[in-house]
């Protein structure tokens, strides 16, 4: 029977009730007392940047909601607040689920320091992955640095991925109502329009979370492998947002694909979990994943510095239509369609020679998909200097991208509505247009819409000699 006396739940990037193992066993064990706490401070540069922000505030209200307006929110340092709240409710257990970024897997050991010298029970879980870091390793016990051999061994020798289970039957939420520091006391909205925009794309929390799920599977999925690289389409999942704050577990979105047949689609989304799992392995087994070059040879690289490229980049003004577009997405919707990511990496990192940490703080700030596993690790992916990474010498070519991935150009024409009227021949190249294509179309290069910052083939062989020096160097 459980007992009188409370256990926390001590929520972090879990912010759901389905399929969640340290809300399952909490509830086993007594009655729940919910916990957020907003632990700036211990994160340092790796806190949530804006766009992560936003959706936080609103994950945490629909959690809330869920919770019975029983979910206490705090903002100050997370061993601290638990430590006294065991002390202020005589609670006799502290459930959570485990952590790999490095600053919050140093704080998991404060704090189970802390609890042990009060002897206070703690009991952790895997929540947030289908394979912990520490699971999937070679044979001599050393971390994969290629992803394919990663996850043939995963799926071939890691434990199986277990089924999901529902939100706990039983689950008796501890204390009153609590308006003690409402959310907006957290102040995680940013101070702009951003917000606005932001909304009318997404639905945070975990009812959002299922509904995207489903859609997907019904709609995405059976046309997955092929659609995934066209960014006007709807082939993918959009998902990530929902698994970087824990409104679905990665299991949930394993068997729910697994669940709708056995083809190449399922194969080639669940692979893309599988990444995701190859990211969290490499920055638990790298902790300096997200500031340093995996590959040292990279550290002596010749990087540019050009503010005015960095900010035209930014604003989605770079002269390359398929580049802004997808940089004026990001802007807009707090999220980037992968296939275009790679394009406006690679343009970034080989075209304007800009250090790829630029881009990596650039997306950690407006992603609502933030993650700092996914994002470093695809970071050092485009630049050549991670783990199983692109050969420095691949470069993407954001004229022929944008015509094969986007021929007919919705997608181009939809963020960067001033080349609307240009005709297919031109609208990834409309410098090249004659004089009465652009009057036609109403574009005028250099003003209604900016000439390229950079000419494609002199910054391909700066980019290519750039690492050729560093070869022979």
């Amino acid at each position: 029977m459980p007992a009188r006396n409370p256990v926390i739940m001590w929520f972090r990037r879990d912010l759901r009730l389905a399929d969640n193992p340290a809300l399952a066993a909490a509830a086993e064990a007594g009655r729940v007392l919910p916990v957020f706490i907003l632990d700036d401070d211990a994160a340092g540069k790796d806190a949530p940047g804006a766009a992560s922000r936003w959706w936080l505030h609103h994950s945490l209200k629909a959690l809330n909601r869920s919770l019975r307006n029983k979910l206490r929110l705090y903002q100050s340092d997370a061993v601290e607040v638990i430590s006294a709240l065991c002390d202020q409710h005589e609670v006799t257990g502290v459930f959570f689920n485990r952590a790999y970024e490095p600053w919050q897997a140093k704080q998991d050991e404060t704090l189970r320091k802390a609890l042990d010298a009060i002897e206070v029970p703690v009991k952790t879980f895997n929540g947030r992955l289908l394979w912990e870091p520490w699971e999937i390793l070679k044979g001599d016990d050393t971390p994969y640095r290629v992803f394919t051999p990663f996850y043939k061994n995963a799926r071939q020798n890691g434990p199986a991925v277990g089924r999901p289970k529902p939100a706990p039957e039983q689950l008796q939420v501890y204390g009153e109502p609590c308006e003690d520091q409402p959310l907006e006391a957290l102040a995680l909205l940013p101070q702009h329009a951003w917000p606005e925009t932001l909304r009318s794309h997404w639905q945070p929390g975990e009812e959002g979370a299922m509904e995207r799920l489903d859609d997907f599977i019904k709609n995405g999925l059976p046309d997955y492998k092929a659609g995934r690289d066209f960014p006007a389409l709807e082939s993918v999942s959009r998902l990530s947002p929902h698994l970087h704050w824990g409104e679905v577990s990665p299991r949930s979105v394993w068997h729910a694909a697994g669940n709708a047949g056995s083809d190449a689609n399922i194969e080639h989304f669940q692979r893309e979990l599988g990444w995701r799992e190859f990211s969290y392995s490499q920055l638990y087994q790298f902790p300096d994943l997200p500031r340093k070059n995996l590959h040292s040879k990279f550290d002596p690289f010749p990087w540019k510095k050009d503010d005015k490229a960095l900010r035209a980049w930014q604003r989605g003004m770079t002269g390359y239509p398929i580049v802004d577009a997808g940089m004026r997405e990001l802007w807009q919707t707090g999220y980037m369609h992968n296939r275009v990511r790679m394009i406006v990496g690679s343009f970034l990192v080989k075209n304007l020679l800009l250090d790829w940490r630029h881009g990596e703080a650039w997306f950690w700030d407006c992603l609502v998909d933030a993650d700092l596993a996914s994002n470093s690790a695809s970071w050092q992916w485009v630049a050549g200097c991670g783990a199983d990474a692109a050969p420095y010498f691949r470069i993407f070519n954001p004229i022929t991208q944008g015509e094969k991935f986007d021929a007919k150009g919705e997608y181009t024409r939809h963020f960067v509505p001033e080349l609307a009227k240009m005709p297919e021949k031109y609208l990834f190249r409309p410098w090249e247009a004659p004089e009465e294509i652009l009057e036609e179309a109403g574009v005028t290069i250099g003003e209604s819409y900016p000439a390229p910052i950079v000419e494609l083939r002199f910054s391909r062989e700066r980019a290519l000699a750039a690492f050729n020096a560093l070869k022979e160097g």
